[in-house]
C-alpha cells in the first residue's frame, strides 16, 4: 500500500523541527492532522528541496475547475501569487482505494525533475468552511498547463510529424528514468497522465497508482489489482504476478503507439482484449504505414516491439530507451 513518505528523506540534516503525527490510510492519528512544517522555515534554498505538507489556505484563491478524474477534482488557482494546479482527493464508493489514491500521490513528492510535475504542498486537513464530508485531501502541484497528450495526439487535424513523437516520447522516458532511479513505479502510464506545456515539454503527471518498490513482493502484488488501464497495462499485471519497473515501459511502448499512429490501441471488449493480451499475447498492429515510409519507421517499430514484450527482461530498461531514442533521432 502506498505509504506517506518518510519525514527524514524530506529534510536537509540541519532542519530542525517540531511536527505531529503525519496521518495514513490505515491508523487512526490523534489529532487528524497531517505533518506540520512551519511556515517561517521555508526559505532560501530549503524552499527548493523541501515540499510543505501545510497548506496557507489564505493564499490559495482564484479556484476554478479544470478536470475531473476517478477519485477527484483538478482546479487552476493562485497561490502565493503563482499559478499552481489544485486536486482534491474525494471519497468514492471505496473508501481504502480513495485513501491509497492520495497518499500514492506523494510517492515522488520529494522529487523535482523537469519532466515530472512538481508537488508544492499537500495536507489530509481542510478548514471547516472548506469541508466537505467525502474530502480525503488536497494537493497543490505546479501548473503545467491544461492540454494532455491524450487531445493532443487525437484532437489534432494533420499527424504529428514523427519527430515530435520521438521527442514527446524521449521527454517520457526521461521522467521514467529519474522515478525508476528513486525506486518509484508510476504503474498508470498513458497520454491522458502527460501534459504537454505551453513550449512542447511532457511531464508525467497523476500518482494516484504509483507505489515505492519495497522487498515485500506480496505487497506490491496485492496493489496491482486496484491500479492502471487495462489498455496500458502488462501482462504480467494482468496475470498478478510480481511487478518491476519494467510494467512502465511496457505501457511507454503503447504510448508511442498511440503518438505515432493517432489510433486507440484496442477495439471491442474489455475482457476478450485482457484475455488475448495474455493468451495470445495480442498487441496493437505495427503494420500501420507510419511506421513504413519514414526513415525512422523502422527504427521506432523495433523499439516499441521490444518494449511491450510478454517477457519482461527483454524490455529495455528506462536508461536504454533514452539511448535508443536518441540515435532515432
Amino acid at each position: 500500500m502506498p505509504s506517506p513518505i518518510p519525514v527524514t528523506r524530506l529534510l536537509a540534516k540541519d532542519f530542525g523541527l517540531e511536527f505531529g503525527a503525519c496521518s495514513s490510510p490505515l491508523t487512526k492519528t490523534l489529532s487528524g492532522s497531517t505533518l506540520r512544517v512551519p511556515t517561517n522555515k521555508f526559505h532560501g534554498k530549503i524552499a527548493h528541496r523541501l515540499w510543505s505538507s501545510v497548506i496557507n489556505w489564505r493564499e490559495l484563491q482564484a479556484l476554478e475547475p479544470i478536470g475531473c478524474g476517478g477519485f477527484g477534482m483538478v482546479f487552476r488557482g493562485k497561490y502565493f501569487g503563482e499559478t499552481v494546479a489544485v486536486k482534491k482527493v474525494r471519497c468514492v464508493k471505496n473508501k481504502l482505494a480513495s485513501r491509497q489514491s492520495f497518499w500514492a500521490e506523494l510517492n515522488a513528492a520529494h522529487l523535482q525533475h523537469q519532466n515530472v510535475v512538481r508537488v508544492i504542498a499537500a495536507t489530509t486537513c481542510t478548514p471547516v468552511h472548506l469541508n466537505t464530508k467525502d474530502n480525503i485531501g488536497t494537493i497543490i502541484m505546479e501548473f503545467a498547463g491544461t492540454l494532455n497528450l491524450q487531445q493532443v495526439i487525437y484532437g489534432l487535424t494533420d499527424p504529428l510529424p514523427v519527430d515530435t513523437c520521438v521527442k514527446y516520447s524521449t521527454d517520457i522516458a526521461c521522467a521514467l528514468q529519474h522515478l525508476h532511479a528513486h525506486g518509484i513505479i508510476h504503474l498508470d502510464l498513458k497520454p491522458a497522465n502527460v501534459l504537454v506545456s505551453e513550449v512542447g515539454v511532457c511531464k508525467l503527471a497523476d500518482f494516484g497508482c504509483s507505489f515505492k518498490q519495497t522487498s515485500q513482493s506480496d505487497t506490491v502484488t496485492r496493489l496491482i489489482e486496484i491500479g492502471g488501464t487495462f489498455t496500458h497495462r502488462a501482462p504480467e499485471l494482468l496475470k498478478g504476478e510480481e511487478v518491476s519497473p519494467r510494467v512502465d515501459i511496457y505501457s511507454f511502448g503503447i504510448t508511442m503507439w498511440q503518438l505515432l499512429t493517432r489510433e486507440p490501441p484496442y477495439e471491442g471488449d474489455r475482457q476478450c482484449v485482457l484475455y488475448a493480451v495474455v493468451a495470445y499475447n495480442l498487441r496493437p498492429a505495427l503494420t500501420r504505414d507510419v511506421f513504413i515510409p519514414s526513415p525512422l519507421g523502422p527504427a521506432c517499430r523495433s523499439l516499441i516491439s521490444r518494449c511491450w514484450a510478454g517477457e519482461p527482461s527483454i524490455r529495455p530498461t528506462a536508461h536504454q530507451l533514452l539511448t535508443e531514442l536518441s540515435m532515432i533521432l
